[in-house]
């Protein structure tokens, strides 16, 4: 059986969460997409029912080892996730990567 998060979470809400109390975090909404950057470099990007992730390029891929993971077309630093369900399992691994590309790029200042 799969547990769900509180009713009516989205993958949105997780994602702004996981934002919450970061420093330098800001967003942008175009269309259907909104952006999370660190100062001028973006780290995570939510389109639909997917969130794309930034992450140092091994992590990525050894991410692609996740069912629902796939290579985003930004580049091969770039992880998309797009999990069936947003279970507590999704949820973990949605709030450690996202704030793994938040330090990435915080730490590397990748542009």
């Amino acid at each position: 059986m799969t547990e769900e998060p509180a009713a009516g979470l989205g993958l949105g809400d997780v994602l702004a969460a996981a934002a919450e109390g970061l420093e330098g975090v800001s967003t942008d909404a175009v269309g259907d997409a909104i952006t999370w950057f660190a100062g001028p470099a973006p780290f995570a990007v939510l389109t639909g029912g997917s969130a794309t992730f930034r992450l140092d390029p091994q992590v990525a891929r050894a991410a692609l080892r996740t069912p629902g993971a796939s290579p985003s077309d930004r580049g091969p630093d770039w992880l998309t996730y797009a999990p069936e369900a947003l279970d507590d399992e999704a949820v973990d691994r949605i709030e450690a990567w996202f704030l793994s590309a938040y330090r990435r790029v915080r730490a590397k200042r990748v542009r």
